[in-house]
């Protein structure tokens, strides 16, 4: 086998792993979703196990993310981002970049009249954009509203709570760095 293939199929154990924490999953809990048993994902991310399609095809659906990216296939030249929305705590992140370092998505944050504001903080930076609506960004003691066009950059250690101004939505461009998009996009378990 040559050397870049080699390296290729050396990097898939790593990367499976990296996207099962990023979701938040246990081996228990990714072996319950596909049907592989768990001793074998485990070999399979520690590389011990070659990665064969049986055993990529339900990782990529349960993942959503193509089997090219799954073994680091190189890009074939189409640009376009696979979207596949994710919905937490009511809003729904809309992906706009590829896995890797500053992620950019769109958020989608329905009004919710009557929610008490639950602050937040984790590692990262983040920087908001407003499209659509108006935002309430609660910063610590700071109360503020941005409309469409306005922008904010902030710390995440400082705790933070972002909500829809009023009875309509809130649409907004969001970038955040791993540590931020694992904070929001993890896979919930309760």
């Amino acid at each position: 086998m040559g050397t870049a293939k080699k390296d290729v199929l050396d990097a898939v154990g790593p990367r499976l792993r990296e996207l099962r924490r990023r979701r938040g999953l246990t081996l228990a809990e990714l072996a319950e979703r596909t049907g592989i048993n768990g001793s074998t994902l485990s070999r399979l991310e520690g590389g011990a196990r070659k990665p064969t399609l049986e055993l990529l095809l339900p990782l990529a659906e349960v993942y959503a993310v193509p089997l090219d990216e799954l073994v680091g296939a190189p890009r074939t030249g189409d640009p376009r981002i696979h979207i596949q929305p994710i919905t937490r705590d009511g809003m729904t992140y809309v992906p706009l970049s590829r896995p890797g370092g500053v992620q950019a998505h769109k958020l989608l944050i329905p009004p919710r009249p009557g929610t008490e504001p639950e602050l937040k903080t984790h590692a990262g930076f983040e920087w908001v954009y407003v499209l659509a609506g108006r935002l309430r960004l609660i910063l610590g003691e700071q109360r503020l509203a941005l409309k469409a066009g306005e922008a904010a950059e902030f710390d995440t250690h400082v705790p933070h709570w972002l909500g829809a101004e009023g009875d309509r939505p809130v649409e907004l461009l969001v970038l955040f760095g791993h540590q931020g998009e694992r904070a929001h996009l993890k896979a919930r378990t309760d």
